[in-house]
């Protein structure tokens, strides 16, 4: 087996991608979503920049927002299970939610607001890799509003078998695959959209662009390791270690490479 050196759940490489191929991240979303490609009428990536500031923090969300015909939606792929997922992706529905109020707009007013989580750990014990969650009343399960909504896709529980005619397992199949000979299995389907985002992969995945970004993410982690263990060993908090002069120094090229990727 070949291991892949980026996948797609590499968050640099998720966000270059998508940003720079966005029928295929319509495409992603339709399926995951469960609507037709095309019936949508609007689709405005809102979020396309990879802010150099914080491109070292180990917390650094690279997810993709989205306006889907006047919905707002919020793409996230997460990797490692850090804990009170559930909580974090409900407070990032919120954040979103509540600032889709302009001024003087009354709350009817408010998108619909829905979430997208691609996992690569389980989270519910279920044997299903999609769940969806919404505001229902407990007993009668009437629905308060249909402006929540939140999906998780949870990889590990994806089946083993792969099929041309299910494109939503195909794309999740993408995320999942660690291994050259697991893109080559969804490849020999010849499902032409397959076949598309696997080349948008690779041009990505070796572009100096890409690969300059993802060293400095990589560095500015290891920098920002190894400063929280010079402080352990002189005693100091956790908290108070500042290693923003390595990111800035950092900021002016990561910038400058955004700006050639968006122009190829």
């Amino acid at each position: 087996m070949t291991k892949l050196e980026y996948t797609f759940k590499t968050d640099t490489l998720f966000k270059m991608l998508f940003v720079k191929y966005p029928d295929l991240l319509k495409r992603l979303v339709a399926e995951l979503l469960g609507i037709k490609y095309d019936s949508i009428e609007q689709f405005i990536i809102t979020n396309p920049e990879m802010p150099p500031e914080s491109l070292g923090d180990k917390f650094c969300r690279l997810d993709i927002n989205m306006i889907v015909d006047g919905q707002r939606v919020d793409l996230e792929i997460q990797v490692n299970d850090e804990g009170d997922y559930p909580e974090r992706s409900l407070y990032y529905w919120a954040r979103e939610f509540s600032t889709g109020l302009s001024e003087g707009e009354g709350y009817s007013e408010l998108p619909r607001t829905i979430i997208i989580n691609i996992l690569a750990f389980e989270l519910f014990d279920c044997e299903d890799f999609h769940s969806e969650f919404q505001t229902l009343e407990v007993t009668r399960h009437t629905q308060l509003t249909d402006k929540m909504s939140l999906h998780y896709y949870e990889l590990p529980k994806l089946p083993d078998s792969v099929s041309a005619d299910n494109s939503k397992e195909l794309w999740l199949k993408l995320f999942k695959a660690e291994t050259e000979e697991e893109l080559a299995k969804i490849e020999a389907l010849e499902v032409p959209i397959m076949s598309e985002a696997v080349k948008a992969y690779r041009h990505v995945a070796a572009s100096p662009e890409f690969r300059e970004i993802a060293r400095l993410r990589s560095k500015a982690r290891h920098d920002e390791a190894q400063a929280l263990k010079n402080a352990e060993r002189r005693g100091e908090e956790k908290a108070n270690v500042k290693w923003q002069d390595v990111v800035d120094e950092q900021a002016a090229r990561i910038a400058e490479l955004e700006a050639q990727l968006r122009k190829n």
